[in-house]
């Protein structure tokens, strides 16, 4: 596929003022797109809007009708959208059994029913013009449970799944859809979450990076960085056993024994009492 342009490009970007979100604004207006970014904190977002150069606009993704508003404004500034990215995102870390029903119900409205809500509005007006490209930002747990966060691992299954139905109904409409499986990165979300054996972190701009590659050369999967895609891949073939086996020689199910909670009072506090960290 022949590399494409982005000089002049409209993207939307959801939870895009803090963390990856700013990164990839960031990355996209580097590349001479012109871009807006949403977020329910909206002094927040103006605020990085202003130090980037991008636009900001109020934003709760768990909302239909926001999202709506959201697309409309973006429009009417800054023209038809041509990448929208599905970013907004909140994890919390806990055994399962201990987490609260509002917990659960916010992960899933945020990551999962974000996500759809996003699709639903952008994939028509692209449908419509015969163009556009939706990439929804997943995570690693989209394709491997991880003990410790049960609950988003579940919102991101979902987003997988529901990306690979919506793709097919797509198909002919020359609307293209990614997905980003992105192993952690440094950010507000994972602050205090325990560090597996052998996977480093991410810099944000390491996944912002990957995803303005995918807006020029779009594609369908897109593992962050590359090598995780056919350890990924090798994993789903063997036997459970060894797939657990696996998960304890990278020491995935001692989440919950390595992370500081301490670390994390801030960021988990402020995403339980007012539902408004909708970025990673």
């Amino acid at each position: 596929m022949a590399k494409r342009t982005l000089s002049g490009k409209v993207v939307a970007i959801t939870g895009g003022s803090l963390g990856i979100g700013r990164a990839t604004a960031e990355a996209f207006i580097a590349a001479g797109a012109q871009v807006a970014i949403g977020a329910r904190n909206l002094d927040r977002a103006t605020t990085a809007a202003r130090e980037i150069g991008a636009l900001a606009f109020p934003l709760d993704v768990t909302d239909s009708g926001s999202v709506e508003k959201f697309c409309r404004q973006v429009e009417e500034d800054l023209g038809p959208i041509d990448v929208f990215v599905n970013n907004a995102g909140v994890m919390l870390v806990g055994r399962f059994e201990q987490e609260s029903d509002e917990a659960s119900a916010q992960q899933l409205n945020v990551n999962l029913l974000g996500t759809l809500n996003g699709m639903k509005v952008v994939a028509p007006r692209m449908r419509a013009r015969g163009r556009g490209h939706i990439i929804n930002m997943v995570s690693a747990v989209g394709v491997v449970g991880l003990p410790g966060c049960a609950t988003y691992s579940a919102a991101k299954h979902g987003v997988v799944g529901l990306s690979e139905a919506v793709r097919g109904e797509l198909r002919g409409a020359k609307v293209d859809l990614s997905i980003v499986l992105p192993i952690p990165a440094r950010t507000e979300l994972t602050s205090g979450v325990g560090k597996g054996r052998f996977v480093p972190y991410l810099k944000p701009t390491d996944i912002a990076d990957a995803v303005v590659r995918t807006a020029r050369r779009p594609r369908y999967h897109v593992y962050v960085p590359g090598w995780t895609n056919p350890v990924t891949r090798a994993l789903g073939l063997l036997p459970q056993s060894w797939r657990d086996g696996a998960g304890r020689l990278l020491k995935a199910d001692q989440l919950l024994k390595t992370t500081d909670t301490a670390a994390r009072i801030r960021y988990e506090e402020r995403a339980r009492a007012t539902t408004l960290t909708q970025e990673v």
